[in-house]
């Protein structure tokens, strides 16, 4: 009868699936259940191509296929030759796509991911005006550093207007130039949140050139955004502690350098006078008053040695100039005179030492050694006359 009944032969059956096995082989086996019963489930690997999804415990799906009996244990069971997700589970499904389809793109490199500024001073937030997400947000930033300025773009985060809304606040909080950008809401279900799985969003988080922190529900929610985003933060507390650094910290952080720079020029100036100090040892022997020593005396030395050189020079050529007096002594009139000998000028002054330099007549002077007689000249005699006028 249930292979010849036609309707038993296409069916939907819409339930929970529990006690999902992925066997070896490649058949999967499970249980569809509901408030009111249960049935059980096979799914042969030849059909595995109409599954687009891994299934899971508690998943809603509509799954379809035929009735029949499995004689071995006479019972009936649903053999599935396609499954899809009901419900959430079809958003589910819509995200697992998208989600795919972005990756492969390359949207979810982290090469595109920008870092988070340390130290900001305009913090933008896209979420709901109202809420405990923009509270929290506000009231930790300003615990943690109360300069921060804080701008809210208030933009729907549920329902069909939420995806364009959540645009325009990232477009306009980067217009704006705010440092950071927190994008995110409360918590909810899949279709509360799914304004965060919509392309355009992600698109929009994407070509922000604002780094972005993603803050979309509790810390089990995961979105499109938090894939696309910069960073993502588990809840939006989270998110204001991840954008804006305590100031404790900051003051913590300058106080520490400062105490660091300070050492390290008190380091700086101790090697500076301990260098100072050893170049002053090395140029003390070098320096000017030294060298101003050395060479006064080095001249002072030079001095005494030319004053000694000049001194035997001297020595030596008064030597020499007596040897020399003693010799022109030797051939000096004087001395001759001294030994009896005159000496003869003519009325010149010359010298005479022939008859041939005068004449007779001629007045003569004939020095003598202790004084000069004025004389004429007599009379000229050749040189062998022995008698003879005297003059």
């Amino acid at each position: 009868m249930f292979t010849q009944d036609y309707l038993l032969q296409r069916l939907f059956v819409k339930g929970e699936v529990s006690n999902c096995k992925y066997h070896s082989s490649g058949h999967i086996y499970f249980t569809l259940k509901d408030s009111r019963g249960t049935i059980s489930c096979v799914m042969f690997a030849g059909s595995r191509a109409g599954l687009s999804f891994r299934m899971s415990e508690g998943q809603q799906v509509i799954v379809g296929g035929t009735v029949d009996v499995y004689e071995r244990d006479g019972k009936y069971q649903l053999y599935a030759r396609q499954i899809m997700l009901d419900g959430s589970g079809l958003l589910y499904e819509r995200f697992e796509m998208l989600k795919r389809e972005l990756e492969e793109s390359g949207m979810f490199a982290p090469e595109y991911k920008r870092p988070i500024p340390r130290f900001i001073r305009t913090l933008g937030v896209v979420t709901a005006d109202t809420g405990a997400a923009v509270r929290d947000i506000i009231q930790i930033a300003g615990r943690r550093n109360p300069y921060v300025q804080i701008i809210l773009y208030p933009a729907i985060v549920q329902g069909e207007a939420a995806a364009a809304s959540i645009v325009r606040g990232i477009r306009a909080l980067e217009a704006f130039g705010v440092d950071v950008m927190i994008v995110g809401r409360g918590g909810g279900s899949i279709e509360d949140l799914w304004a965060f799985n919509e392309r355009e969003v992600a698109q929009a988080v994407f070509d922000c050139l604002v780094p972005v922190i993603s803050a979309v529900g509790h810390e089990t929610d995961t979105t499109i955004v938090d894939f696309v985003a910069d960073l993502r933060a588990p809840t939006p507390s989270a998110a204001a502690e991840l954008a804006v650094t305590d100031i404790r910290d900051i003051l913590g952080a300058v106080s520490s350098y400062r105490d660091g720079l300070q050492r390290l020029i008190r380091r700086r100036l101790q090697e500076s006078r301990a260098r100072a100090r050893q170049m002053e040892l090395r140029l003390k022997p070098a320096g000017p008053a030294r060298r101003i020593r050395e060479k006064r005396m080095a001249a002072l030395s030079a001095e005494e040695r030319l004053q000694e050189r000049m001194r035997r020079l001297l020595e030596r050529r008064k030597h020499e100039l007596a040897i020399y007096i003693e010799r022109m002594r030797g051939l000096s009139p004087l001395e001759k005179l001294n030994s009896g000998y005159s000496y003869v000028e003519d009325s010149g002054g010359h010298n005479v030492r022939s008859v041939r330099q005068v004449r007779e007549g001629e007045d003569i002077t004939v020095r003598v050694k202790d004084g000069r007689i004025r004389a004429r000249v007599l009379g000229i005699l050749p040189p062998d006359h022995r008698g003879g006028e005297t003059c």
